[in-house]
């Protein structure tokens, strides 16, 4: 047996598995491959946007700058709240070198606790915020210790220039520019604009390499009905009023019955706007439309309004008032006062409770609730201030027995300030309830927004309207409302006094309510004025306590508008001794721009007065002219008693000049606005304290 022995061939052996090595290599590179596009695909196309955002993320910090708010003013355009550019301290954590240095050396300039800050350096990399809106002297100290990591930023801060003047109207504003309360909330999406943002850009190391700013756009500006001499009339005579009788608080606003436009509110107690958070929360409440209370006998002009209306009375009807008492549904109501008969005028001038009563009963449950929501009680007014409340108001299936007799005098019925002089207004005007309303003006530069039109309805005819306007001012004359008679003006309105109600649910023996509303001249009204003191001490009854504020409100408002007097002044009479060499006053002199019979002093005058009606008022208050009132009525002189010096006010600012006043005992009033450059008696002369004294300033030199 023979065995051959072959020997392989390498060649085909190698290249085999050379083959085999390249369709494996081949393969995974296939295989890599195809995974590497799939993760790609999936990194490229699936999660693009949610990888790009966690790199925007970490790479990028959007900070938003809050807009220029638009500012507030008055009807005469002075400024009431504006924005003004503050500094902001930020910090880029990441380019601190040393966070607890940098931390004890900024605590104590900016106030701040040094842990909480660490902690912010700590928990941040690329930003946080170390103190917003620091003040002048904060950022002057934080730049001389020039840290690095430490920046500033722009940003605006709300500042009210009048301090806590109409408050309670404007609101605040919070640390981020947002509108809390007034107007600076209900109207914050129009005024606060469109913020602005800054992208702060970062590297690896978190250290910032570029930023980009985008403007925002300003909110628009607010022209409001206020006035803001009104407004400082109308809080000062409120605050001697309430703190005269050591009141709980009060509210008081004028109104321009005509147009509905509030030229003042203000309330008690009250705080700065630019310092906010020190007041506590019950100074901060706008008392003139979120307090609802019992209105007492204010009521009665519903009443009494709806009766004559319904011709189921007339005003010298007598009314038998049973001598102080009725009863209704075994409950007997109790008068004021023991009266007999008494004509319908008397009733509301003696503020019966009874008389009202029966004039309610002649009218019905569902009669009297008609005209009650005709007047616009029971649903807001729609003001443009937010928080206002609808009052309290059952619809007649709820009423009980006594029910009707209650709310014909005011009790069982809440109400607000706003709704109540409304309704006042309603009568004052011929009969029409006009829609209050704040806003005047929406602008921003040259453009103006529409403004809505003002809304009305007749509740009552013009022959009811007239009626009433009688009867109310027999309580001037020889009611409850003497207290608030005015010097040279004739006017009308009704006290009111109603128990509040003590938490167990039952009226108060202690606590009252004391108001007047009223309106003046009686002839064409050009005002409607409330004043509510809510729990005073000493007295209760609203003709003591209520009235007598009423009173100094419309006589320096309506001098303030050049309302002419309509009746003789009841106040003393006096004009200041003539210089020597000085006569009769000229044409164009400075006398020419008083209202008649201003030249007469009287005891609570303005110490800050002008003479000219707003540029931007649509409808003036009617200043028919007097065909005498080219000749000036004769001036009692009197010369008794000690005399003051005039001084030279050229050149001084408008406070100055009323300082200057004050302390001489004169009645002043300013025309204009600037620096003192006339006045109408000249320097040096000497004249009785209490002379009133005309200022006319400008801002140009003359």
């Amino acid at each position: 047996m023979v065995l051959r022995i072959t020997q392989a061939r390498p060649e085909k052996t190698d290249k085999s598995r050379a083959t085999n090595r390249d369709l494996l290599l081949g393969g995974v590179l296939v295989v890599w491959m195809a995974g590497l596009v799939v993760q790609l695909y999936h990194l490229q196309i699936i999660e693009y946007v949610d990888l790009l955002a966690r790199a925007q993320r970490q790479q990028q910090h959007v900070i938003e700058i809050a807009p220029k708010r638009g500012e507030i003013f008055d009807r005469q355009m002075n400024p009431l709240a504006m924005s003004l550019a503050v500094d902001s301290v930020f910090a880029v954590p990441s380019e601190i070198p040393d966070p607890k240095m940098v931390t004890d050396l900024l605590a104590p300039v900016l106030g701040l606790k040094a842990h909480d800050l660490l902690g912010r350096f700590t928990n941040f990399h690329s930003f946080c915020w170390v103190k917003r809106k620091v003040t002048v002297e904060e950022a002057s100290r934080v730049r001389d210790l020039n840290l690095k990591g430490i920046y500033f930023q722009r940003e605006t801060k709300r500042f009210n220039p009048k301090g806590d003047l109409a408050a309670h109207i404007l609101g605040y504003v919070g640390l981020d520019d947002k509108g809390l309360a007034g107007l600076e909330y209900g109207m914050d999406d129009i005024i606060r604009g469109r913020p602005g943002r800054v992208l702060v850009e970062t590297d690896a190391r978190r250290k910032s390499f570029q930023s980009t700013e985008w403007a925002g756009v300003p909110g628009k500006n607010l022209a409001l009905t206020l006035d803001e001499k009104i407004q400082y009339i109308t809080e000062k005579a409120l605050a001697e009023g309430v703190e005269k009788w050591h009141a709980a608080g009060g509210v008081a606003i004028v109104q321009n019955p005509n147009t509905g436009e509030i030229l003042a509110m203000a309330s008690q107690p009250t705080y700065d706007p630019n310092d906010f958070v020190k007041s506590p929360p019950e100074a901060r409440q706008n008392r003139g439309l979120s307090w609802v209370y019992e209105p007492g006998s204010t009521f009665k002009l519903v009443t009494v309004a709806a009766v004559l209306e319904e011709k189921l009375a007339d005003p010298d009807e007598v009314i038998d008032c049973q001598r102080g008492s009725i009863v209704l549904a075994g409950h007997v109501i109790h008068d004021h006062k023991s009266f007999a008969d008494l004509t319908v005028r008397d009733v509301v001038a003696k503020s019966s409770d009874v008389g009202a009563i029966k004039l309610g009963l002649r009218l019905g449950d569902e009669r009297l609730y008609k005209y009650i929501r005709s007047f616009g009680f029971g649903e807001k007014t729609e003001v443009e201030l937010p928080g206002e409340e609808r009052g309290l108001l059952k619809s007649p299936n709820r009423w009980s027995g006594i029910s009707i007799g209650e709310i014909s005098m005011g009790q069982e019925v809440g109400v607000t300030a706003l709704q109540l002089i409304t309704a006042y207004s309603a009568v004052a005007n011929g009969g029409v309830l006009i829609q209050p309303r704040l806003v005047h003006d929406l602008f921003l530069g040259q453009a103006h927004d529409a403004m809505p039109p003002v809304l009305g309805h007749r509740v009552i005819s013009q022959r009811t309207a007239s009626l009433m306007k009688e009867i109310l001012a027999g309580v001037m004359e020889r009611g409850t409302g003497k207290a608030a008679q005015l010097a040279g003006y004739s006017s009308a309105g009704k006290t009111g006094t109603a128990q509040k109600i003590d938490p167990s649910g039952a009226y108060s023996k202690s606590h009252y309510v004391a108001s007047f509303v009223g309106f003046a001249p009686l002839g064409k009204p050009a005002l409607t004025i409330l004043v509510v003191i809510d729990s005073p001490v000493g007295a209760i009854y609203g003709a003591e306590v209520a009235a007598p504020v009423f009173k100094p409100i419309a006589e320096q408002t309506l001098g303030y508008l050049n309302v002419p007097p309509d009746i003789p002044s009841r106040g003393p009479q006096f004009a200041p001794p003539t210089p020597a060499g000085i006569t009769d006053q000229k044409p164009g002199d400075l006398a020419e721009h008083l209202p008649k019979g201003s030249e007469r002093v009287q005891a609570a005058a303005s110490p800050v007065q002008t003479a000219s009606f707003s540029r931007m008022e649509q409808t003036r208050v009617s200043t028919d002219s007097d065909p005498e009132a080219a000749t000036p009525p004769p001036i009692v002189v009197l010369d008794n008693g000690p005399h003051v010096t005039i001084p030279d006010f050229s050149g001084l600012a408008a406070r100055s000049v009323a300082q200057e006043c004050q302390k001489l005992g004169l009645e002043l009033s300013l025309l204009g606005s600037g620096l003192a450059v006339e006045q109408n008696i000249p320097a040096h002369a000497q004249v009785p304290p209490g002379t009133r004294l005309v200022v006319k300033l400008s801002r140009f030199s003359q």
